[in-house]
């Protein structure tokens, strides 16, 4: 005899899915709608190593875990936050809005990377041009930069780093608002840097 499902497990499953969409529908994350934020004003006078990054605004990276590495190292004196996400993750898409905003907000004292992973350069590199940031992104198919960190069983994951590069906290999952990430950035990276 085969089971019909409930009126319960119909309106759980009711449930979840509007909890779901309301959630990704907030304001907080998620709208980049294809704009091209003016990082250049808000970025302009930062220190030299902070502003080669910015000058690779939106670039890939090619060079696994060693050039991830000597850039790391190459920040020395830097806090620094590491997002790794790829453009088939709902929930990087979802977070990328809040990375823009606080890369703006704190790119003149906290370097931001970003690392792609388990993706293709070609659909990467079309999703940042939807949703442009202000640092590049090193480009991670195997996910060996992200297993270096302690990261990539689930994406996103950010990476915090003090200003001596080492790494200080690992968040799992994605960031929904500004005030969330931002905590973080105070905790993590400004409080050595």
């Amino acid at each position: 005899m085969k089971k019909r499902p409930t009126l319960v497990t119909a309106l759980a499953v009711l449930a979840l899915t509007a909890l779901f969409a309301s959630g990704c529908g907030s304001s907080s994350g998620g709208d980049y709608g294809g704009q091209h934020p003016d990082y250049a004003g808000a970025l302009d006078g930062s220190p030299a190593p902070l502003a080669a990054l910015h000058a690779q605004a939106d670039k890939l990276i090619p060079g696994g875990t060693g050039a991830y590495e000597k850039r790391i190292a190459a920040l020395h004196g830097y806090p620094i936050v590491a997002n790794v996400w790829a453009s088939w993750c709902g929930p990087c898409r979802f977070e990328f809005p809040v990375l823009q905003r606080l890369s703006a907000r704190y790119g003149k004292r906290v370097a931001f990377i970003g690392v792609n992973s388990q993706d293709s350069d070609d659909t990467a590199s079309s999703f940042l041009e939807e949703a442009p940031l202000s640092y590049p992104s090193y480009t991670d198919p195997d996910s060996k930069i992200a297993e270096s960190i302690g990261a990539g069983l689930g994406l996103p994951d950010t990476a915090f780093y003090d200003s001596t590069g080492k790494l200080v906290f690992l968040k799992q999952g994605p960031y929904s608002h500004n005030t969330e990430l931002e905590a973080d950035v105070k905790r993590y990276a400004l409080k050595s840097g």
